[in-house]
This record gives C-alpha cells, structure tokens and sequence, in this order.
C-alpha cells in the first residue's frame, strides 16, 4: 500500500486550525499520533479523509510548512480583550463565498450599466454620529414611527433587511457554511462583516447569533458601508471597543435604532426596570439588549448596573428554543441575499451564466431545486 510523505508539523496544524481535539480525530484516524510524531505514514486516501474532516485544503498537507492563513479583509474582532490568533476555517470559507458572489454581483451590475452607490464611502469616522445616523436612516426608510406599526421587531428586522436590499445592498443571514447545516458558525469568533463596494456592498450576518442581536450587527455593518470600511466584526451592544472605526459603527448602530433624544422623552423613571425595558423594546421594535444599551447611554444606568443586567437578559434571551423547519426556499432566500439570488437566477435562465456556477454560488446540487427557488422569488 503506497503511503505519502507528509510533514507532521502540517498534520499538527490542520488539527489545530479545525479546533478538533487529536482524542476526537483519533476515533476515525487512529494511527493520527504517530503520523504527527513522523512515525508512521497514512496513505492517500487517509489523507483526503483527514483534510476533509479537518476541513482543510488537501493541497495544504503537502507544503513544506503550514501556511499563515489571514482574513481576506480588515479584522478588527475582539475576544475577551484580544485579538483573535487564527480564523476557523467556517469563517474562511464564508468570507471566500462571499467575495465570489460580490464578484459576480458587481460584474452583473457593470454589465447593466448601474451607477455606483453614493451613499458607500460618503461619511467619515469624524462625523456627528447623530447625524451620520439620521442619514443612514433617512436613506433606509428605516424611521421610527414606521416601525412602531409592525407587530414585533422580528418584524422590524425583515423590514430593515428589505429595505437595505432595497438601497442596493446585498444582506445575506446564515447560520451555516455554504448550506452545511452540520457545519454551524459560531457568533463567539464573529458576528457579522461587511465588504464595501460602489456597485455591489455586503453584509454577512451570522444567522446562529440570536435573533436580538441581528438587528444590531446589520445596523453595525451598515455604517461601515457608509464609511467605505470592509471589516469582520464582533458588533454587541455591550461593547465599547478601542478600534476608532468599531466605536463609531457601535454608536451610530445604536443612535440608528433608538435615537437617544426619544429615549429620553418615552423613559419612566418611575417604572421597574425589567418592564420598562420590555415597554421600550415593543415601542421601538428593537431587542431589549439594544434598549438596555440606550439607557446606560443616556445616563441611566452605571456601567456596573449596566454590565449585570445585559449578562443577564443574553442568558435569558440565549435559553429561548429556537424555532426549526420553516420554508426552505425562503430561508435560502435569506441565506445569500434575494436580490443577489434574483440576479443570479434570471442571469442563468437568460444564458448568461453557467448553471453549474449559479449551482456552486448558491449552494444547489438539483435543477429542480433551482427552478422552485427562482419560482419562489418570482423570478421563473
């Protein structure tokens, strides 16, 4: 049986990069220990089998030394105070699927003739947050009062996302990698990123993070876009972050959602807090955390009072059962964007791209499947 001449120091790092423990790899692979000790050698199809469930390009295990892997765009996460040393392989992959189909989305809209954008890039870090947040909101049709007449923020939330969409901005939520339902990314490496652009701007929000969080990564993300800024975020409304640009998007994002003169007005002082709180998130159609922010921002809770109460409300909100099922088609709608979708799916059934690319950018094996979800946007 032919084996392959691979470094052990490359096995030892596409462990390490999968964060799969070696006990837990030594289940399937078990000659794992002495193939990092160089004392053993698998073969090429134990190989391919160890770089598929390490998730790592086979290509890779053949180098002469492990690559530095970096994020394709300006990281400016934070975890517990530092930055993060190496990015999982989920958010790689997500981050790489999204430059493509930004790609083919500003290549799609070049070909249409569509003006830039004017709104990317037309703020700075150095401007009024209040201002910059009334512009962002203006342009959104995103106002308050509108949102009062929804029944529920999650209804706010799917109204925000449209119209972002609306605006020109392709909005993608999901959980997963690719539609890896057995490959779940994790809200604690990252929240949400944008990746700038005139003619094709994105916003990827992590789907697994909580409901109530979504709200404020898109908001977060959106301002980045106003400011040309392509980032990976950790977008929380607890945070006050060092990072110039992180603080400046954290506070229009709050501003955006509740600005803090109305907040004013409509807080009860004399009210227990937990029922102020949920009064205030119905009145504005935002998460309690976003509330919880807004009245530590305008002086009406410490930091510690603060700190406490958020803690608290996360764990509550994080223990609610999240819902399962649900449309398939829909939810791939949301997971790539429908106006990303829209283009890509009219583009191929006018033959001006290849199925098999629309296949692989939007996570499809079936024609079947492609022509109900293209049915579904009504676009077929």
């Amino acid at each position: 049986m032919t084996r392959v001449d691979v470094k052990p120091e490359l096995l030892i790092w596409a462990r390490e990069r999968s964060g799969l423990s070696l006990a837990v790899l030594s289940d399937r692979f078990p000659q794992l220990d002495a193939w990092e000790r160089g004392e053993a050698r698998p073969t090429l199809r134990q190989l391919e089998d160890f770089a598929r469930a390490t998730r790592a390009p086979v290509g890779y295990l053949f180098l002469q030394e492990p690559p530095v892997e970096r994020v394709p765009i300006p990281d400016f996460r934070t975890i517990g105070a530092q930055r993060p040393c190496r990015p999982s392989p989920d958010l790689l992959e997500t981050l790489y699927l999204c430059q493509q189909r930004q790609e083919w989305y500003r290549d799609h809209a070049r070909s249409l003739g569509e003006a830039p954008l004017p709104f990317v890039g037309s703020l700075s870090v150095g401007d009024d947050v209040e201002m910059a947040a009334a512009d962002l909101r203006h342009k959104l049709g995103f106002e308050v009062e509108e949102r009062r007449q929804l029944p529920t923020w999650t209804d706010a939330l799917r109204r925000f996302i449209d119209q972002a969409e609306a605006l020109g901005i392709l909005v993608m939520c999901s959980g997963v990698v690719l539609n890896n339902n057995r490959r779940r990314l994790d809200p604690d490496e990252f929240r949400g990123f944008a990746m700038a652009d005139d003619l094709a701007p994105l916003v990827f929000i992590n789907g697994a993070d909580t409901k109530a969080a979504q709200m404020f990564t898109l908001a977060h993300e959106l301002a980045h876009h106003w400011i040309g800024q392509s980032a990976v975020s950790d977008a929380q409304p607890s945070l006050m972050p060092d990072h110039q640009v992180e603080r400046w998007c954290n506070r229009v994002a709050a501003e955006l959602l509740v600005p803090l003169a109305l907040l004013r007005e409509e807080y009860r002082e004399s009210a227990e807090m937990r029922t102020e709180v949920d009064r205030l998130a119905r009145r504005f159609k935002v998460s309690t955390l976003v509330i919880l922010r807004r009245i530590h921002d305008a002086g009406l809770l410490t930091r510690d009072q603060f700190w406490q109460a958020y803690q608290e409300e996360l764990a509550r909100l994080r223990a609610i059962p999240k819902g399962s099922g649900g449309n398939f088609y829909l939810t791939q709608a949301a997971r790539v964007s429908k106006r990303f979708a829209r283009a890509l799916v009219a583009s191929t059934l006018e033959g001006q791209t290849l199925h098999r690319d629309a296949f692989r950018l939007l996570g499809l094996s079936k024609l079947s499947t492609f022509h109900q979800l293209g049915q579904n946007l009504e676009v077929c």
